[in-house]
């Protein structure tokens, strides 16, 4: 529940004026000082806050300000508001009514997140503030009460970003320091197990620096009583305007936690037990799952005006993650229903990146055509040091469980992995404007280095890759008078694979996709909505495959995948007080060359559909009061390339609600999956099957001054 605002900015964006919310927990800026009406005067800056669900504009898509409406290739963006209303806490929580997206296909893991975008595994599609989040194994998780929106590039998008999947990327924009001085902190309660305390705090310490300052310590639990989650979170941001043309940005985070997942449930046990009793029960050991993690981002951002036109801007960071943990499993057979064999893994984990993004931008116009150009390049290093061993663990009676610690083996499998990823790149954009036309030229080529070793007990391999690759896009829209902007665009990708050889001995080629985009958008005029449909038709070809050739198993890529849709997407501040997102995806997806022809791809649910609306009560009796609900319908999918195992479809219910006990205090509940339901999220030959996430119950109480 949003109060209005004014927002006036200025290309440093030199005064600020907020609103304060009193719902949910990820506090948006625009919810800060109560005013009156919020009046947007373009900034250009596209990392400011969002009065509700509609969001004009995005970096994401080109690195520029451009509307979405003149960009030629799907974009949403999840504001601070709806973040808020829907009290999310994960990455996952925030992008469940989105289209394209499937937001939690394991259930809710706090080690990390891993989306699936358009049929395509979005573990490795993550960014903060535009660079790229790099884990060998899948981002890790970056805390959303410090992020001020999110937002979601679907389609091939190396020719902004480099190597990665053609099925998008998911951009986290970290909360900014403004000249205003604003805050709020506030504590929580939940259920299962939530407690968690949080603080923003912005001051603006003269008229060219101000700071802000996030924190949050939180501990939970999930599903299973035995795993706890803690977190502390610190961040930081300045701004500093030296001089008329000249700003300077320090964004930077400490993630201090201990993240513990579920223990996989056996396959075979589907159906033979209660999903309630196997969602609660505790499969691992207490003496066995451990987990202690640190990750440091120092960043900065720079704006630089050059005169004649051109404009300098650049993004740095530096991530340092450090990360041991040991993680029970078990395996699918249960001969006799009651007796679960386990295993545990030990890992070690030890990456450093560094990522440097300069870009030139400026305006020429001849005659009735305008081009807005933009030049960059990138340099990104990668470190990894990965530590793996496997041990067996003393089997678990379902009927009688005795948690001893597992009594591990010495381990059957030990292996040490060490590379180094470095990534040059060169890129230009065209954005061109003639009339109600407009549109879109991009090229990209990359220099791929990787080095590095395995080494395991059972043998060595090579880890060194060397390739390039050019990327681009071409996109054409028309914007009619009345708001309506149909489109077409073509779009490349590549994707380096992460190890390997062909059964030749030969490093592996980077993956290539393509995609043809066809859609509308539209934007009334008469109230604050923007809606959008399109059409796509993605491919990735050189998929490794597995072959067999005289007797000897190994890798070829000769493989190809196809998807294929329909997203319809909805946003909308309405008047009386009513937010509204919604959406409907239809996605078919196929493996066409290679292993398991014909099968669909693994997490990629043929349909789903969602549908989120709120209101605020502003006089009479109920004045204070907003309330909110959702519904979230995932299809039916197989979790896995050979499809294996199919998953039923599922409908989830969610509620907000909030209450003004004051002018500067308010009171926040959230419940998701209303009706308890137990539902498999996942599930796989090697860890077993996942529940998604049961009733959970959120209560806040935020003060604000």
């Amino acid at each position: 529940m949003s109060l209005r605002c004014t927002l006036l900015t200025g290309t440093s964006l030199a005064a600020f004026s907020l609103a304060f919310g009193t719902t949910g927990f990820a506090q948006s800026t625009t919810d800060l000082v109560a005013l009156d009406e919020i009046v947007v005067t373009g900034s250009g800056d596209t990392t400011a806050p969002v009065a509700g669900y509609v969001a004009n504009d995005s970096s994401t898509a080109t690195k520029t300000a451009t509307p979405i409406l003149e960009v030629p290739q799907s974009v949403s963006v999840i504001t601070g508001d709806q973040i808020e209303d829907q009290g999310a806490t994960t990455l996952g929580d925030t992008l469940g009514y989105s289209a394209g997206i499937l937001a939690e296909p394991y259930g809710t893991d706090p080690r990390f997140d891993a989306p699936v975008i358009r049929g395509f595994d979005g573990a490795n599609a993550q960014f903060l503030n535009g660079l790229r989040i790099l884990r060998a194994q899948g981002a890790p998780s970056f805390e959303i009460y410090s992020t001020e929106r999110i937002e979601i590039l679907k389609g091939p998008a190396s020719v902004l970003y480099g190597s990665g999947i053609p099925g998008g990327v998911i951009n986290q924009v970290q909360k900014r320091a403004y000249n205003a001085d604003f805050a709020e902190a506030g504590v929580g309660v939940g259920s299962p197990k939530s407690n968690e305390v949080f603080l923003d705090w912005n001051k603006a310490l003269s008229d060219d620096v101000s700071a802000r300052v996030t924190a949050v310590a939180r501990d939970s639990e999930g599903n299973v009583d035995e795993i706890k989650n803690t977190r502390g979170y610190l961040g930081l941001a300045t701004r500093w305007t030296p001089q008329d043309g000249t700003e300077i940005q320090f964004l930077g985070s400490y993630q201090g936690d201990r993240p513990v997942s579920p223990v996989g449930v056996p396959y075979n046990l589907l159906g033979q037990v209660d999903d309630d009793r196997l969602r609660s029960f505790y499969f691992g050991d207490t003496g066995a799952d451990d987990s202690d993690r640190t990750t440091a981002n120092i960043g900065f951002e720079v704006k630089q005006d050059l005169g004649a036109g051109w404009q300098l801007q650049g993004g740095f960071r530096y991530q340092d993650l450090d990360w041991d943990y040991e993680a029970p499993y078990t395996s699918n057979t249960v001969a006799d229903g009651d007796t679960i064999t386990r295993g545990i893994s030990y890992n070690g984990e030890h990456s450093q990146t560094a990522d440097l993004d300069l870009r030139a931008t400026n305006t020429f116009t001849f005659g009735q055509v305008t081009h807005s150009v933009l030049v960059g390049a990138e340099q990104r290093r990668f470190d990894s040091s990965i530590s793996t061993e496997f041990a067996y663990m003393d089997s678990l009676s379902l009927s009688n469980p005795i948690y001893d610690g597992g009594n591990p083996t010495a381990p059957w499998y030990t292996s040490q992995t060490d590379l180094v990823l470095k990534q040059s790149s060169l890129y230009g954009q065209d954005e061109i404007t003639w009339g109600n036309w407009h549109g879109s030229l991009a090229l990209r080529h990359d220099w791929i280095s990787q080095s590095g070793t395995q080494v395991t007990n059972y043998g060595n391999s090579d880890l060194g890759i060397d390739a390039e690759a050019t990327t681009g896009r071409v996109g054409l829209s028309y914007l009619f008078d009345n708001g309506m902007a149909p489109y077409a665009s073509y779009a490349t990708s590549f994707d380096v694979p992460s190890t390997g050889a062909d059964i030749d001995g030969n490093a592996l080629e980077p993956t290539k996709g393509k995609q043809w985009e066809l859609g509308v958008k539209y934007q009334p005029a008469g109230f604050d909505g923007l809606f959008s449909v399109a059409a796509f038709d993605l491919t990735q070809s050189n998929v490794s495959s597995s072959v067999v050739e005289n007797g000897i198993s190994g890798t070829r890529q000769i493989g190809e995948v196809r998807s294929k849709g329909i997203e319809i997407e909805a946003t909308a501040n309405l008047a009386h007080n009513w937010n509204l997102r919604g959406s409907y995806t239809w996605n078919e997806t196929e493996q066409t060359k290679g292993d398991n022809i014909g099968n669909e791809l693994g997490n990629a649910p043929e349909h789903s559909a969602n549908l989120w609306l709120t209101h605020e009560f502003t006089q009479g009796q109920l004045e204070g009061l907003s309330l909110g609900g959702g519904i979230r319908y995932i299809g039916a999918r197989y979790n896995d390339a050979a499809n294996t195992y199919k998953l039923d479809d599922v409908t989830l219910l969610d509620l907000s609600a909030g209450y003004d006990l004051s002018a500067d205090t308010s009171l926040a509940l959230n419940v998701s999956n209303v009706t308890d339901k137990a539902y498999v999220a996942s599930c796989s030959a090697y860890y077993g099957c996942y529940y998604g996430d049961g009733r959970t119950v959120q209560l806040r109480l935020t003060h604000k001054w």
